[in-house]
């Protein structure tokens, strides 16, 4: 199987498990607590891999002050897209009760949300088509929390669209498109920096990471926060503990 081709496949099993979060969503009514531990649990998971994965590995090969540039410019560029995203009504996307608004409530939400659920994912996705290059391997702890994290997301995020009356056809026809452009984004990351200088890909690489730890602060940890509350960080650490016993297996 040609290198690209699998690329885009990790990418597309990393956002199809968003595809999964909303067909539980759809069909099984999990209570709030059970979604918000999981993305307590998943938030953990995401914060190892940015920490032991991805900084690590941008700052080895790149150099500690360009990963450091990577990092903060992906945190910015992240929180400016974000805000304009929240004026348009995609604030609460991944929040599984009555936050997230109608589109009667605010008109073209539905597509701030859509955008938005995008947006989140993307970073994700090119991170796997990265790994791959030089005839590397996609790293398991990184696919782990990806998946691990990305369920959670569906499930929180899919159970907001059906409450507030948007149809199937509009929810799932959301998710599996992300799940595509997940697997598209991995292959077109592997692709356009396939002989790039390590450099380049240690840089790219921090942005990622800042985008993730700035998404995991802004949009999976309130909403863990509103159903578990005190427990919120012991189930985050839980996260963050498991995945990096997968790294050091």
């Amino acid at each position: 199987m040609p290198t690209w081709v699998e690329a885009g496949l990790w990418g597309l099993l990393g956002g199809g498990a968003l595809v999964l979060g909303a067909l539980v969503a759809w069909f099984v009514r999990v209570p709030p607590g059970v979604i918000a531990a999981v993305m307590a649990f998943g938030s953990g998971v995401l914060v190892s891999a940015v920490a032991f994965d991805l900084m690590a590995e941008a700052a080895d090969t790149g150099g500690l002050v360009p990963a450091a540039i990577g990092f903060a410019g992906g945190a910015l560029a992240y929180l400016g897209a974000n805000i304009a995203l929240a004026r348009r009504g995609g604030r609460h996307r991944k929040r599984s009760g009555e936050q997230q608004p109608s589109e009667d409530e605010h008109s073209g939400s539905g597509a701030a949300i859509a955008t938005g659920a995008l947006l989140d994912g993307v970073p994700e996705s090119v991170v796997l088509g990265l790994g791959l290059l030089g005839g590397g391997s996609v790293s398991a702890p990184v696919l782990a929390a990806v998946v691990i994290s990305n369920v959670p997301e569906g499930l929180s995020s899919a159970a907001g669209m059906k409450r507030n009356g948007r149809s199937a056809a509009y929810v799932f026809g959301v998710w599996g498109g992300i799940a595509l452009a997940s697997g598209l984004s991995a292959l077109v990351g592997f692709l356009a920096l396939g002989g790039a200088p390590t450099e380049v890909v240690a840089l790219i690489t921090a942005v990622a990471a800042g985008a993730i730890l700035t998404m995991i602060a802004d949009t999976m940890i309130p909403e863990a926060f509103e159903h578990t509350r005190v427990w919120t960080g012991v189930i985050t650490s839980l996260g963050f503990l498991v995945a990096f016993a997968l790294e050091r297996v």
